[in-house]
């Protein structure tokens, strides 16, 4: 086995075929996690042990022919909001750091049935609010192609650990776009299903009617194969589809006003790619997408703050400033406001779903900047300084709040040979469908990309 990183399904392959073993695979990970941790900071927890010891048994299985899917004996990561029997769930807080976990929570349990070996517990943004992971009480998360940069967040130690080789795929959480964003700061596929097909039992919540659970991984067929794992079906089949028979609806005009110029220019080359492949690409819009964010901050906000309420009574100094602050912040909206917010939101769903009529998915790109500098708040687009956390959100926090299906896929490189992610939007519950879509339209997005 080579040094370079595989897919899953490729190393679920070479595992079936006894061209290598879940120890070596495994090794190789917890090499990379020990070569770069230091400049990466991408775990909180390292499980080196229990890792070799789950590897060696999935080895064992293997030969005696107890193969349980493409998934048994592969290194996985898992955010460090995730409860798995035994170990801290810290939420990257000192508010958490006494806290260990009495049960797995249903999605480890289903790794765990899956023969998965997860290998540590990666770092966040403190409680996964916010988007550079770099207010964590372990310290910034770090990009692996430049380590001065935020790998993206919240879940950026998951995208920094699988584009490290430090795993092969990471079960990440998504508010506002906490999987979509690192994966297309990094380069990699995130998928973020319908709202609640996949269990949050046993994740700490950060707004509990957005919150949503998924994977970050190097490929389609790799976000489908966890997918499936996750939910607890069977694998599905892929829906073979033909590229040239495609429909795309490109969101406008507020999900292109404030692009970087690179990630503008990525965008606009991957959409010429699907063109010259026969995609049809249309035009749409959200009449109501100068709402956005007053309905996503008035929802997420006040739902943080009443999770958080005794913790905040108890010891606010424990949290990260900023952090606190936003909390804080939820305490002050009124219910009317939140009553207020939560009608926007059907309000939003609809326009989405009329964006959907006639077409086969929504595009547009995942992240409006790519990976900013650790420390930087502002960011310059079109003339003007714009805060790094709300262009960060601005393309992903809306299928938060209506709940359809979205998955980013690596379609270019800026100048400076930074990632950018083409963000490809389902109807609500038609989740194995947008990924049969994304694999089609994967080839024309991807070259160049990171991988």
């Amino acid at each position: 086995m080579n040094d370079q990183p595989q897919t899953i399904a490729a190393l679920g392959r070479a595992l079936a075929a006894r061209e290598t073993t879940a120890q070596q695979a495994t090794e190789q990970c917890l090499q990379a996690i020990a070569t770069r941790s230091a400049s990466l900071n991408a775990f909180t927890r390292v499980l080196a042990d229990a890792a070799l010891e789950a590897a060696r048994r999935a080895d064992a299985e293997i030969a005696a022919g107890r193969r349980r899917g493409l998934l048994h004996g592969v290194p996985i990561s898992l955010k460090d909001v995730i409860d798995m029997r035994g170990v801290a769930t810290t939420a990257a807080s000192r508010v958490r750091e006494d806290h260990v976990a009495a049960a797995d929570a249903t999605s480890v349990g289903r790794l765990r049935e899956a023969g998965a070996v997860i290998v540590g517990k990666t770092n966040l943004h403190e409680f996964a609010f916010g988007t550079t992971s770099e207010e964590s009480a372990f310290g910034p998360a770090r990009h692996p192609l430049d380590p001065t940069r935020s790998p993206g967040g919240s879940s950026g130690g998951s995208a920094a650990s699988v584009l490290a080789g430090m795993a092969y795929g990471s079960i990440g959480t998504d508010t506002g776009g906490s999987i979509r964003i690192p994966a297309a700061a990094c380069g990699l596929v995130g998928f973020k299903p319908t709202l609640g097909v996949l269990p949050t039992d046993g994740v700490v919540p950060l707004s509990t009617t957005m919150d949503h659970l998924g994977p970050i991984c190097r490929s389609v067929e790799d976000a489908q194969l966890l997918f499936d794992v996750l939910r607890g079906a069977p694998p599905a089949a892929p829906i073979p589809r033909d590229a040239r028979r495609m429909r795309l609806a490109l969101l406008g005009p507020y999900f292109m006003a404030l692009l970087d110029a690179g990630v503008a220019d990525a965008f606009e080359g991957a959409c010429g790619r699907l063109r010259s492949a026969g995609v049809e690409l249309v035009e749409a819009s959200i009449p109501h997408a100068g709402d956005i964010v007053p309905i996503y901050l008035h929802i997420g906000l006040s739902e943080a703050a009443a999770y958080h309420a005794a913790t905040l009574d108890r010891c606010p100094d424990a949290y990260t400033p900023n952090v606190r602050l936003r909390l804080e912040m939820g305490r002050y909206i009124l219910a009317e406001d939140y009553v207020r917010a939560l009608r926007g939101r059907d309000v939003l769903t609809a326009e989405v779903d009329a964006a959907l009529t006639g077409v086969d998915a929504l595009l547009l790109p995942s992240l409006a900047i790519p990976a900013p500098k650790i420390g930087v708040e502002t960011v310059r687009i079109g003339g003007a300084d714009e805060p790094v956390r709300n262009v960060m959100l601005r393309l992903t926090q809306l299928f938060n709040i209506t709940g359809h299906p979205s998955l980013t896929i690596p379609c270019g490189l800026t100048a400076e040979k930074l990632p950018v992610g083409a963000q490809i939007v389902g109807r609500r519950g038609d989740d194995a469908e947008l990924l049969s879509l994304a694999s089609a339209l994967e080839p024309h997005l991807g070259p160049g990309a990171s991988r």
